[in-house]
């Protein structure tokens, strides 16, 4: 393990802390334990995905030593996600192996990004692992335009799930990616199913990652005119709240919830970054938007000691870009990146 002299405790027995060339602390990682989804966004992925073979994926014992050297370095909320984290075959023993990082109070958050689907099974072995709030990855209200957003989703599954969340005490944020077109005249009915039962939505607008078989220009709907259409129907009162990640919240003054919008295209979210994520192989990528990238499976199977591993990590921050470049190509139709969301982790 790397030591480094922690100036402002004084100590020399801690892990150099993460701190990107734009003096921005790194705090929150997100982690992605498979690519593999029991749906198919339309906006996600194309309808026959080719999965990595299930060798090419870090271990669980290995996704616990990666996200634990993390924490070690001052990472305090972990957000394990996929494709759909709870796909993958035995994940809740991660959830029990991670949470004695809650325990010992260095880490504040370990939470996850789920369409819900398998929630229903898994919310009180969640609970009971420390998890206290999770977000929910939902479009729609409309059964038949759900089965479409998602190719082949029930509904219904996703509306147990969510039941048995709050049931066991979880904390529930929607997420809802805005597509023109589809939901967008659903989003003001959305915001008052969520607010009146006790949930947060957030709406994000189309992130042009990988090939999907599908026209970017026809998903994307600029949450701007998004906002001005909802501000016809409520009273959207800007406040100072954030959850760590890089929604903007406002007030809906008529339900007394709160609403969020993930901007990636019409307002650069960059300049407070606190995150990186890392994909089921072991990639780290300082940023959604950016195809940079560091290898931690070769550091992490290359010693039984972290001291590779540290120093992979330390050198990859320092090239954490200041921000993002995503655009939709509007002459060649064609994504900023090439990689799916799936592979990098929501």
């Amino acid at each position: 393990m790397t030591l480094a002299f922690d100036a402002a405790s004084g100590d020399f027995g801690k892990p150099r802390a993460l701190i990107d060339p734009f003096a921005r602390a790194i705090t929150y990682l997100r982690v992605s334990v498979t690519d593999r989804c029991d749906f198919r966004c339309v906006y996600c992925m194309s309808e026959h995905m080719s999965f990595l073979p299930k060798a090419d994926l870090l271990s669980l014992e290995e996704l616990d030593r990666l996200c634990s050297a993390f924490v070690a370095k001052g990472v305090n909320k972990l957000r394990l996600t996929g494709g759909e984290p709870l796909v993958r075959r035995g994940i809740m023993t991660l959830f029990a192996s991670l949470s004695r990082h809650l325990e010992s109070g260095a880490l504040k958050e370990l939470t996850l990004t789920t369409n819900a689907s398998q929630l229903e099974k898994y919310a009180a072995e969640l609970k009971s692992y420390g998890v206290e709030r999770i977000n929910v990855s939902l479009d729609t209200l409309d059964a038949d335009k759900f089965r479409a957003i998602t190719r082949w989703g029930d509904l219904n599954k996703v509306m147990a799930g969510i039941d048995a969340a709050q049931a066991a005490g979880l904390k529930v944020k929607i997420n809802a990616v805005a597509l023109k077109g589809v939901n967008e005249d659903e989003i003001g009915d959305m915001i008052a199913w969520a607010h009146g039962r006790g949930m947060d939505l957030t709406v994000i607008e189309v992130m042009p990652l990988g090939e999907v078989g599908e026209d970017r220009l026809d998903q994307y709907l600029p949450l701007s005119m998004l906002r001005a259409r909802l501000a016809e129907r409520y009273t959207l009162e800007d406040i100072d709240y954030q959850t760590g990640g890089p929604a903007r919240y406002v007030r809906v003054k008529e339900t007394g919830g709160r609403l969020g919008f993930i901007t990636p295209l019409t307002h650069n979210f960059c300049e407070s970054c606190n995150r990186v994520r890392i994909t089921c192989t072991g990639t780290l990528f300082m940023c959604l938007g950016q195809e940079d990238a560091a290898d931690l499976r070769a550091p992490l199977r290359a010693s039984e000691s972290d001291e590779a591993l540290h120093r992979a990590i330390d050198a990859a921050i320092l090239r954490k870009p200041k921000g993002h470049d995503f655009v939709i190509d509007r002459r060649q139709h064609r994504p900023a990146l090439a990689r799916h969301m799936s592979v990098t982790g929501g």
